[in-house]
């Protein structure tokens, strides 16, 4: 082997070594940041919540020290106050954006780590809160956090069931738990109630869609008796409800315009849809509407509250509330109607249709019909 050769192993030798030491280097720098970026997002911002994952805590822990100063410098030196309200079921998206439109912080990115960080994006209660840009993000996370609110906002929205009412308390800042609020809608006897709920074994039905500002403290009882007042007060301005009539009282008008309320999108609709189903009652048809199935089919985790679409043997299920096999009226409304469903319900359209299904062109909408060959007709093709 000549003098040339050896020098090239030589090289070669020197080289792989120098490469090694310095992807050990790397290696040794890396870890060393990996580590030391939680520590010291650790120090300045405390301990992160325990549920994030390593590479989690790590990107946050990140983020905060690359936006340090930021977090912790308020965004103006006025102490005047910015209300802000915060809404049931707003995404914290939602809620960095009110507090930067109110002047209350500049980097929204940096702020929602924070709370993500901290763990205060899960703890955050609807309702209003009074903040001060004075002080730093990190102080008014903290603020939010920690604040007592007297009261909350709660909605309930049209054709909600008791139940899916309860499941928006958990996250409300309403201190009712969900076993406790149906207890109240299923045992009403301790609330008071219009007249013609009086021998109602429940209150489904009549639980009013609105927004409401509720006191935190309310017990379950006065919580369900404010849904029931503003449901009879806004009857009552509307002049809806006065009496029975088309042959049906008044909880088994509240019946039929819960149904009313499923089976329809658009408003516009609803006093045909209703003339459909007192056109069947009035001819001794079985009604065989979908909701009343997916009413009594009851939650799933594949489903939710609303099973959507049917099966052939989901029509086939045996319960009161399925209107394919029983006759008339299921026993109690299945959801919660709004003021459009009702009206429909008290002043139906005259009409000679028996039957209608959604049109073709997913806009909610329907086809009516007279027969079942038109009915037939109108499936989509």
């Amino acid at each position: 082997m000549n003098n040339s050769v050896k020098r090239k192993e030589s090289s070669h030798k020197v080289n792989w070594w120098i490469n090694f030491l310095l992807v050990l280097m790397l290696c040794l720098v890396g870890l060393i940041v990996w580590l030391i970026v939680p520590m010291l997002a650790r120090n300045f911002f405390g301990d992160p919540i325990s549920y994030l994952s390593q590479s989690q805590r790590w990107n946050y822990s990140f983020t905060l020290l690359l936006h340090r100063n930021e977090l912790f410098k308020p965004n103006c030196a006025t102490s005047k106050n910015a209300n802000v309200t915060i809404a049931q079921g707003d995404s914290i998206y939602s809620i960095t954006g009110k507090l930067a439109d109110a002047g209350l912080i500049q980097n929204q990115e940096a702020f929602r780590s924070y709370l993500i960080y901290k763990g205060i994006d899960t703890n955050i209660l609807a309702g209003n809160y009074a903040l001060s840009c004075a002080l730093s993000p990190v102080a008014i996370a903290d603020k939010i956090e920690n604040h007592t609110l007297e009261s909350v906002e709660f909605d309930i929205l049209p054709g909600w069931r008791a139940e899916e009412i309860a499941d928006a308390l958990i996250s409300s800042g309403i201190e009712v738990s969900p076993e406790e609020f149906l207890a109240a809608v299923n045992h009403p006897e301790e609330l008071q109630l219009p007249e013609y709920l009086q021998n109602a074994k429940t209150v489904e039905g009549f639980l009013f869609p609105g927004k409401y500002t509720i006191q935190r403290n309310i017990s379950a009882d006065d919580l369900v008796q404010t849904f029931i007042s503003r449901f009879d007060q806004e009857i009552s301005t509307a002049g809806l409800l006065q009496k029975s009539s088309e042959g049906l009282d008044v909880y088994q008008k509240v019946i039929l315009a819960s149904i009313v309320q499923r089976e329809s999108y658009a408003i516009s609709e609803r006093p045909m849809i209703a003339s459909v189903f007192f056109n069947r009652l009035a001819m001794g048809m079985k009604l065989e509407t979908d909701p009343t199935v997916q009413y009594a089919l009851g939650f799933s985790e594949r489903w939710g509250w609303w099973k959507s679409p049917l099966s052939a043997n989901d029509l086939k299920i045996q319960s009161n509330y399925n209107t394919y096999i029983i006759a008339g009226l299921p026993p109690t409304p299945i959801d919660n109607p709004d003021v459009s469903a009702i009206e429909a319900v008290e002043n139906p359209a005259k009409s000679n249709y028996l039957f209608f299904r959604a049109k073709c062109d997913k806009s909610g909408t329907h086809l009516f019909a007279k027969t079942l060959e038109e009915q037939i007709a109108n499936a989509c093709k």
